[in-house]
């Protein structure tokens, strides 16, 4: 067995020597090299992020500001208008609250109508000229021609001043009341109608909000 081995060993000897010489050793060419990885590999698997999206950051004022926003205790956006405010209960005004508009203003001006009307718009009020500082109105308000502090009431579809509550002929009619700041008191007399005060607002809205309420009858 020994003897088998050893005749073997010498037989793949001389044919590797008959084949040639040594074996030439592979050499690595630089631009080989620059691509070898410089850190050692590793088997530890990859980490994913489970995190959602990094938070928002309010400025230091505490975000961006408050919108224009109209609103009454009375009655919410879209609900109904309780009676109390229509021709079929006092037919006062309803009390109205807003918050400051996002820019300097001079003066504000309201519009309130009915756009479902058989005969077309109705026009229910039409106010102006209420002072900068202000940022509600009561509850059945005056319907004076013009009030201490420079407002002003408009003529309403009644041809009437001041504030004329829902009156529909049947069904369900939407209510807007919709507030303008404007950057003048506006020359005009006590009076002027809904069209009058839309024409000497041009060029002087800042800003606008609205609210609406229903009335079934």
């Amino acid at each position: 067995m020994f003897l088998k081995r050893y005749m073997l060993l010498m037989s793949l000897t001389a044919l590797m020597v008959g084949c040639g010489s040594e074996p030439t050793p592979i050499v690595l060419s630089p631009s080989a090299t620059q691509r070898l990885p410089t850190q050692p590999l590793t088997t530890e698997p990859a980490v994913i992020s489970t995190l959602g999206p990094e938070p928002t950051i309010e400025s230091e004022e505490g975000g961006s500001p408050m919108s224009f926003v109209l609103s009454s205790p009375a009655f919410e956006e879209g609900a109904p208008i309780p009676r109390k405010y229509s021709c079929d209960g006092e037919d006062i005004s309803p009390p109205l609250y807003w918050t400051d508009p996002t820019e300097d203003i001079m003066s504000f001006a309201l519009i309130s109508d009915d756009p479902d009307a058989p005969v077309g718009t109705w026009v229910h009020w039409v106010l102006y000229n209420l002072p900068a500082d202000t940022r509600s109105l009561p509850e059945a308000f005056p319907s004076d021609l013009e009030l201490p502090d420079g407002t002003k009431n408009g003529e309403n579809s009644w041809r009437r001043l001041g504030y004329g509550g829902p009156c529909p002929p049947g069904g369900t009619h939407r209510y807007f009341f919709k507030l303008y700041a404007l950057d003048t008191l506006l020359e005009m007399a006590s009076g002027v109608t809904k069209d009058q005060l839309l024409q000497a607002m041009e060029g002087h809205i800042i800003a606008e909000t609205e609210l609406m309420g229903t009335y079934t009858r």
